[in-house]
């Protein structure tokens, strides 16, 4: 359920949570018992944690800054797993 943000008359803030369905623009203030109005706060929309963001970042920046090769890779264990393929079209590929 979203949370919504109150603050009423007297300067008291509170937070509270309702069904989208049931949100009240007007509620009783928790400390103080005046009037609370429902005020406009940013939308939480994500909890992705930092390695997620890390990834969303990334993903968006190749897609504007794609890195360049200056040279071919070093011949590794990366390697023999390219050249096992079991793609017949692989096949017609030409060999360094």
């Amino acid at each position: 359920m979203p949370s919504y943000s109150y603050r009423c008359d007297e300067g008291c803030r509170f937070d509270a949570i309702y069904p989208m369905a049931e949100v009240p623009s007007e509620t009783e203030c928790r400390s103080c018992g005046a009037t609370a109005r429902r005020g406009i706060t940013a939308p939480h929309l994500s909890v992705a944690g930092s390695s997620a963001y890390q990834l969303i970042d990334r993903t968006a920046r190749s897609a504007h800054e794609p890195q360049v090769v200056d040279r071919l890779p070093a011949r590794g264990p990366g390697a023999a797993v390219q050249r096992t393929t079991q793609n017949p079209l692989h096949a017609k590929l030409p060999r360094s």
